[in-house]
């Protein structure tokens, strides 16, 4: 099984573009884990009023960086090829450190429940070693509509 995806993979499973596609590489993949990339740079968008005089990356968009690592693992199962997940549920957050411009997030998802149009995972972001952002999430997984 291949373990990794470049950015160009990653576009085929999931739907988001910039400047809201908050992962850059996964690095590893298993049936139930993966573990993605976001390198946190100076020039996002989101940077120009949070806080312009202290720039944090906002804990939602943490959070959005997971959930797309958890949809891209979702997504590439055979059975939900060409589908979507939709993000319906956010449990037990915590956000244990700010992310700042020059940051690398390693965002490890591991799946703690699968059903045919369900994914439920616990993530848990770093930067090192120092884990910043943690939660439960919930998917369901849909055809897509034209």
């Amino acid at each position: 099984m291949k373990t990794n995806m470049d950015i160009n993979e990653i576009k085929t499973y999931l739907p988001h573009r910039y400047p809201f596609l908050l992962v850059d590489k996964i690095v590893d993949i298993e049936e139930l884990k993966i573990t993605g990339i976001k390198n946190v740079t100076v020039n996002e968008p989101f940077f120009e009023g949070h806080f312009p005089e202290h720039p944090v990356m906002p804990g939602v968009l943490i959070i959005e960086a997971l959930a797309q690592t958890c949809g891209v693992l979702a997504l590439k199962r055979e059975e939900n090829r060409g589908k979507l997940a939709y993000f319906i549920s956010i449990n037990n957050a915590k956000f244990r450190k700010p992310v700042f411009p020059g940051d690398t997030l390693t965002l490890e998802i591991a799946v703690t429940r699968h059903k045919p149009k369900l994914v439920q995972a616990h993530g848990v972001a770093k930067v090192g070693e120092s884990v910043v952002c943690e939660a439960d999430l919930l998917f369901s997984i849909l055809d897509r509509k034209r």
